[in-house]
Order: structure tokens, then sequence, then C-alpha cells
């Protein structure tokens, strides 16, 4: 197996094209990269700009460059010596144009009698017969159970700009809209009906992307054709997964997929909770790197600063927070709410088998206890919002489950009998409600945490990160020394991240808000002042506001209301994506604006800003140099060589300014010099300093970091060092750089390094024996040392 030691994320679109790409990949090879890695690359809706969802499994997206395109950029690669990474969806394919989607197409058209009827997870029982589309507006449904703006045109069904198929010998006959509706093998329903109406699995809670059941050996087939096509021609060197969680069978899934690839290079979005550990029956390298992004934030956070910021939030929350009890309202609301579709399905698949239960071996005699579909639904979201990871893989995880089981007990008594009759079936692997039930937790998980609680925890805004506890604090260097000697032991390939196309803030945006844990009365008192000249309706949300306004400053007004509006509607506590509170909205988009034109905020923020500005750069350097050495495959999202202050997606997603990087490393490999401020006029020289050379060694050294084995410094400032050895490399980085000045710097404190002389990859000092810290990291915060012969 071909193995990267490292890669570069790209976002493949219309304006950046495989080609265009391909044209990028000099100066990838010039930074240090050794893989580039694609975004997905089929067939797309018209118009997406992240390749999610997937239209057809047959070719490349003509618009994102198409066979040609990666035949180019492939080509390239290989003159380059480079290796390509792409980013595959097994999961779920797109249908919100179902005329771009041959199989949701025919699935319509043709109903069970459909060749792709067997490639989705339909419930055609709960439907009498038909596939629920839920599109219809409010307006449109009539009192008298007719549709509005429907419309028979061209044979087709037409329901304003959507198109819908017939079957055929049903739209000939001159009937309205409403009758040849009525003989279709799907029924257009209100889009609320989503919520607890709908039968067929989805992705998460978006109902114009489909689930598909790649466990069926010929969906399989036919849902890789194109994906075989560029391992059987030798164009791709290694997939990542998207979201495996949602697959009826990851492993299987996982062992297909190695067949297919003979074995190559392949990694899983997979969301680890603390303590929770990836299957090593896997056929996978491992993770995406959301775990290796948590350790990292957390052991540059100053866990001295969280009794303050704990009393802050208690403060501003008007009681204590408690993160646990918050995510189980949240995920339980989830499974109440825009998940009880998946819910009710799950409960449909246990009906049935209840009868069984006392005649089954192992199963027990339970006393009568209430089994109508509403106590099932019941108990099942209560274990739902019980379940403390994304999902079990049985028999692997039933650990979960049984915590799952105690924790629904302890809360809701009153369920134990239906808890008692339920446990045996979803503990069977086997069982079909099982899998289901196992393919659901991680959407739960998913809505109810990132997608929600995240956007309610104000405490320190840098540790709501996906893949993240924000319950967990910080780490001390010794945790994380455990963490990374672990890493290297059993998932010494798998990928390390700071920013992606899913993180909620980009990595240098983490960097200055992890600065609050060391200052957190100067924060305080900064957002109470911002709260009184700019007040927001919810304090604790205004916390969360202004930490990612100060995060990513200067910013411009579009990106921070665009930020705004999303971060209220998915907190969801106050207003919504279907149900704006307009009154809310616009305060909060008033304190935004306050923030361009008060000059009262401008000058609290402006103050604000200088105060973490510099330590925000200290870590921003630490967190990289960090991701790039650790172990495993550091991958650099597209653009964050230099500063990386996006926010939340869309913004992480717009255009890089590659033109500006190739000419900024072309000065760096001539000598320029390297700013060491953090400044508006700073674009990140230093940041890219330390990743050209971290990256360039790692490509050209891999020798170098084949071990793992942590350094301790000695002195007064010793707390503020973490250093470790990879074998030949050594990474030194300064954690807590506001409490490291008020102490008066390094002083005596030294770092005692492994035998042999070093040199300094980033400023070309030598050291050997003990070294000073106040002389090695005179000129940058961090320093790379590599031993000479």
């Amino acid at each position: 197996m071909r193995t990267p030691t490292s890669t570069y994320r790209f976002q493949i679109t219309a304006e950046l094209d495989l080609f265009a790409a391909a044209r990028r990949l000099a100066y990838l090879r010039e930074l240090g990269v050794d893989w580039v890695y694609l975004s997905p690359l089929l067939a797309a809706e018209p118009g997406s700009d992240h390749g999610y969802d997937v239209v057809a499994h047959d070719r490349i997206d003509p618009v994102r460059g198409g066979a040609e395109g990666l035949a180019a950029l492939s080509a390239e690669a290989r003159r380059l010596g480079m290796g390509v990474l792409v980013d595959i969806v097994p999961n779920h394919v797109g249908v919100a144009t179902p005329a771009e989607t041959a199989w949701w197409w025919d699935l319509l058209r043709l109903g069970q009698d459909s060749a792709y009827a067997a490639a989705f997870d339909v419930d055609w029982a709960a439907g009498g017969g038909r596939v629920r589309v839920p599109v219809v507006g409010d307006d449109d449904l009539l009192p008298d159970g007719r549709i509005g703006h429907l419309a028979v045109v061209d044979g087709e069904l037409r329901y304003h700009d959507n198109r819908f198929p017939t079957a055929p010998g049903t739209a000939d006959d001159g009937a309205d809209a409403d009758t040849v509706h009525a003989r279709q093998h799907y029924e257009l329903v209100g889009w609320r009906a989503a919520d607890d109406g709908l039968n067929y699995r989805r992705f998460f809670a978006v109902n114009t992307l489909a689930g598909i059941r790649v466990e069926d050996a010929q969906v399989f087939e036919e849902s890789h054709v194109e994906i075989r096509r560029w391992f059987d021609e030798g164009l791709v060197d290694g997939l990542r997964v998207d979201h495996p969680d949602g697959l009826r069978d990851p492993k299987g899934y996982l062992d297909d997929l190695a067949r297919l690839t003979g074995g190559s290079y392949v990694l899983v979005e997979k969301i680890l909770e603390p303590g929770e550990a990836l299957p090593s029956s896997w056929a996978t390298a491992g993770t995406t790197g959301y775990d290796a992004l948590a350790h990292i934030d957390r052991v540059l956070t100053d866990p001295s600063g969280q009794p303050a910021l704990d009393a802050l939030e208690t403060r501003l929350r008007g009681g204590p927070v408690d993160w646990h009890e918050m995510i189980h309202g949240t995920k339980r609301d989830v499974a109440d709410g825009i998940l009880q579709s998946e819910v009710r399905r799950i409960v449909r698949e246990i009906l049935p088998l209840l009868e069984t239960f006392p005649v089954v071996e192992n199963f027990p005699v339970v006393e009568p206890v209430e089994t109508t579909e509403a106590a099932l639904c019941d108990a099942v979201a209560e274990l739902l919002a019980c379940f403390p990871v994304y999902r079990s893989y049985l028999p692997d995880g039933r650990a979960h489950l049984d915590a799952a089981f105690a924790a629904a007990r302890r809360r809701r008594p009153d369920l134990a009998g239906t808890l008692d009759l339920l446990e045996p079936v979803l503990g069977d692997g086997d069982a079909e409600p099982a899998k289901r039930f196992q393919q659901t937790s991680g959407m739960v998980m998913a809505k109810g945490v990132e997608d929600c609680a995240f956007y309610r925890f104000s405490r320190l805004t840098s540790l709501n990160e996906v893949g993240g506890d924000p319950s967990v604090f910080a780490i001390t260097p010794a945790e994380l020394h455990e963490h990374l000697a672990a890493r290297q032991a059993d998932w010494p390939h798998a990928m390390t991240a700071l920013s992606t196309h899913d993180t909620k803030r980009g990595e240098d945006v983490r960097a200055r808000i992890t600065a609050l844990s060391e200052i957190p009365q100067a924060w305080e008192s900064a957002l109470d002042q911002l709260q009184e000249l700019a007040p927001v309706p919810d304090p604790g949300f205004g916390s969360l506001l202004w930490q990612a306004v100060l995060g990513a400053w200067p910013a411009s007004r579009e990106r921070l209301h665009a930020y705004a509006e999303k971060a209220m509607r998915e907190a969801g506590d106050h207003t919504t994506w279907t149900a704006p509170d307009t009154a809310y909205e616009d305060a909060v988009r008033a304190a935004v604006d306050a923030a361009y034109d008060d000059p009262g905020v401008g000058k609290v923020l402006t103050a604000l800003v200088g105060r973490v500005a510099g330590a925000g750069w200290s870590n921003a350097l630490a967190a990289k140099l960090l991701a790039l050495t650790m172990p495993g495959v550091p991958d650099v999202y597209q653009g964050s060589e230099l500063w990386e202050q996006s926010l939340v997606d869309p913004d992480n997603r717009r255009p890089v300014d590659f033109d500006d990087r190739t000419d900024r490393l072309g000065a760096l490999r001539e000598g320029a010099a390297t700013m060491l401020t953090d400044s508006p006029d700073d674009p990140g020289t230093a940041k890219l300093r330390v990743v050209h050379a971290a990256l360039t060694l790692r490509r050209d050294r891999p020798e170098l970091f084949t071990t793992y084995a942590g350094l301790a410094a000695a002195g007064e400032a010793a707390d503020h060092a973490l250093a470790f050895d990879r074998g030949g490399a050594v990474t030194v980085v300064t954690r807590l750089p506001i409490g490291l000045a008020e102490r008066g710097g390094w002083g005596d404190t030294a770092l005692d390094l492994p035998e042999g002389r070093w040199a300094d990859a980033l400023t070309g000092r030598a050291a050997a024996g003990s070294v000073r810290l106040a002389d090695l990291l005179a000129d940058l915060p961090v320093a790379l040392l590599v031993k000479g012969d």
C-alpha cells in the first residue's frame, strides 16, 4: 500500500476544476506536499459547490473537469512524484432535481418495479406503496386535498419548477394533475411531513439526500463503477470515505472497498468521542483527523482559566450549564422532531418482532407493558438521546449500547418495562431494527450536538469543534504524549487535521479564541462592555458571537452577518431556519453592524484584539507545527498555509488566492524575511515558513518520523514548553504565551536534546545538549530541529 507523508485538500468546483488544480500541483510540490487530496468528483446537483450531493456514479462532474480533467491532474501528479487522494460519498445521492439522478427518476417512475428499487432504503408499506416526497409548500396544500400549482406538462408532473416523472400509461388520458398524481408511485407531500412522515432514509435530516444501500452487492458495484475505473487505470492512489456511520455495515463496506482498490490507502470520516477507539478490524488507515485536532486545541488551552469561564457561562445563562444535560436535551429534541421519521421506522421494524420475544432463546419473558407505537417511539428516542457515541457496530460497541440503556432507565423509570422489551432486539446485531438503530444514532448525535449544542455552549468556543467534546476543557502535555504514543503504535498513517470543509471555525480563529483561556477576566470585562454597547438578546449567544468576531477579525460585514445567521438558527433556541424570529435576528445583526459602525464598540474590539493577537499568532504556529509533525499524515486544508480565519461553511469553502501563495512561497524560498507579528499587514509568512519546512522534511526525510517520544523541559517556565522527538526530528512549541510573557519569558528554562548535533529547519540555528529555550525560540515560538550526521 502506498501511503502519503502529507496531503493538501482542494475543494474542486467549477471555478477550481481539475484542470486548474493540475496547474497548482507544482506549487504544492514546492510547498512540500506529497499527495493532493480532492473533494468529491462524481457528477453532483447542478450548482453544487461541495459535491456531496452526487447524482451519478458513472462519471466525473463535467463542471469539475470530467474524466479528462482527472486524467490531466493525475498525469501531472505522476510527473511530480505525487499521489492522489479522492473524497467519495457512498451513503447517499442527491435528489433535489430528480431528472438529474437517473436512479431516483426511475424509482419515482416505476416504484417497486424499478431496476433501482433495491438501491434506495424505502419503507414501501408505510407509504401505501408510494415514496413520500416532501416538497409542497404550506400555501399549496389546499383544503380539498389537492395540491396548488401542480400541472401535467409534456407527460411529466410539474410543481412550480420541480419536475417529476409519470408512470407508463398514467398521464395520457387527459386527466387533471391531481388525478395523475394519485396514480404515481410517489406522493408529493408537505415539506413539514419530513419530520415524522417520511418513508425513505436520508443523510441526517436533509430531504434532498436519499440514502442508498451499498450493503447490497449490486448496488455497491453500480455505485462504484467510476471509482473502480480510477484504480484500474492507475489514476488515483487512495480514498477518503465520507460518513461511514450512515452505512448499514461500515466494516463490510470497507472490506468491499479494499477488494475494489486492491488494498489501497483509505481513510474514514469518523468522529470518535473521548475514550472511544476506532474498530481495529476495519480496512482503513484511520480517521480524517478530528481527534488529533481536538487534542491539539486542548493542550494549548490554559486549564487555570476554566473556573472563571465556567462562572461567566453560568452568569450569562442564568444558571449552571451542564454540557451532558444540554446535549441530552438537544438530541432528544432531534429524535422527537426532525428525525422522528427515522425513529418511527425503527419502531415499525420492532413491532412485528414483539410477539417472538417470549419464545426466542435468551429473550426475557417480561410482564405486560405498553407496546403502542407511541410508547416504543418514546423509548427508542430516549435511547438515542442517551447514546454516548455516534454509533455501535455490534458486536463491537456493545458497551455503548449497554450504557445507553442504563442511562435511559435512570432518566425514565416509567419506561423500564418497554426498555426491557427493546434490549434483546436492539442488542442483536443481526436484527433489522438493531441495524437501523445503529445507522440512526449517529444522525441524532450530529444534528443534536454539532449542529445545535455547539451553537448554544459559549464557554470557550475554540473547543466547540467537530470531533471534540466541549466539556473537556484542556489536557496536559503528558496526556498529549500518551495520546500520540498510542497513535504512533496503532494508527501511524491516520490523517491529522486542523481545518476542514466542515470545521466550525478555522484553525487560526480557534488559536485566538484559545488565548482567552489565559485572560478570562479581561474577556469578561470586554464582553460586558460589548453587551452594554450592542446588546444581544441572549447574552450567552452574544458571547459565542463576539468570540467568532474576535477570532476572524478583520472580517467583512457580509461574512459575519452570514455567520451570525447560521449560528443563531442552528442554535435553534430563539430562532430557526423554518420559523425565523425577526426581532431577535435584527438585534443580532445590529450587534454585528456595531463592530463597524459604532466607535465605542470598535474601541473595545480593537483593544481586545490587541490583547490576544500575539498569543493567537503563537498558538497558531504551535498548533500548525504540532499537526504537521505528530504521528499521522498531516493534511493542509486549502489556503491554510497562510492565516486560516474562516468561519463555518460556506465561509470556509470560499476561493483561495493561489497566485498570492505561489509568489509568497517563491519569495520565502529566495530568502525573504519572515514577519514576526500578528497584525493586519501580516499575511502569515511565518506560518508559511513552518508549513514549508515541516512538509518538505516529512516528504524528503521520512526516516526522521518513525518513532515517538515526549521530551520534557526543565526550569521555571517548563510548563510553557511542549516537545517531542519523532526519531531524528524534534518539535518544540510554546504553550500559554500570555502567561509566559507575564512571568518574564523563558528565563533559564532548558530542553535536553537527544544525543547528537541539531539544526532548526526554520531558522538554521544550531543546537546540542541542553539548549536554553530563550535562545532556541528567540525568533519564533516554535522550532523544528533536525539531527545532523
